[in-house]
């Protein structure tokens, strides 16, 4: 009997995989998630002083990056599940005084009061859930995000499976779970709108089959 929360899912990364996990994503892409993930970060438009959530952040590639756009009065908090991804962060990070690192689930209550942050990152981490628990997520992100406060997911795009070229849907089946072959169907806007965000704007990578969908708190 799996251990995981979710017995499905692959985003709980572990082991030798935890353990090399920004390495083995250079490696998969041929060191172009470099690339993406600076371009990415560069259209967060992030302000000196803003407060960000990273949820999911995994090593702290992330925080390292956007901490680079922010002041003293800025600050990031990162969110994990993983001790192994905790202590990468906590190595990466370790000389930035306002980069803040929690163990805890994103999946439950989230461990802050209303409206604290400005800016939400998500990082590949939505699609590894029951589309009840991405959900739940969202409405919890709502809720710490400050008005008109920005969510960014950075994720999978949604495409046609069945249509995507043959060395992708066989990257796609080896390297993702059930619930990532859902997360494609869907429309996120429409879910996103749903939960009272708006004013989307979203930017494409890897011929269009990975985005980054900003979207503001109403």
């Amino acid at each position: 009997m799996s251990d995981r929360y979710y017995a499905n899912s692959k985003v709980e990364i572990r082991g030798i995989l935890a353990r090399h996990y920004d390495f083995l994503l250079d490696f998969i892409t041929l060191g172009s998630y470099a690339t993406l993930l600076k371009k990415a970060i560069e259209f967060m438009e992030i302000h000196k002083t803003d407060k960000i959530l990273d949820l999911g952040c995994g090593t702290g590639r992330n925080a390292c990056l956007m901490n680079n756009y922010l002041s003293d009065e800025g600050f990031i908090v990162g969110i994990d599940i993983s001790q192994i991804m905790i202590r990468q962060f906590i190595k990466k990070c370790n000389n930035l005084t306002n980069v803040y690192v929690l163990f805890s689930r994103a999946d439950e209550t989230l461990p802050f009061r209303n409206e604290v942050f400005d800016k939400v990152l998500v990082s590949f981490l939505l699609h590894g859930f029951p589309q009840n628990v991405r959900e739940s997520i969202i409405e919890e992100i709502y809720r710490v995000l400050k008005p008109t406060g920005k969510l960014f997911i950075l994720d999978y795009n949604q495409f046609t499976f069945e249509e995507s070229p043959l060395h992708l849907r066989l990257l796609f089946r080896l390297l993702e779970c059930s619930y990532a072959f859902d997360f494609i169907k869907r429309d996120w806007k429409e879910i996103l709108f749903s939960k009272e965000f708006t004013s989307f704007r979203e930017k494409l990578f890897f011929k269009n089959y990975v985005r980054i969908l900003e979207v503001k708190k109403r």
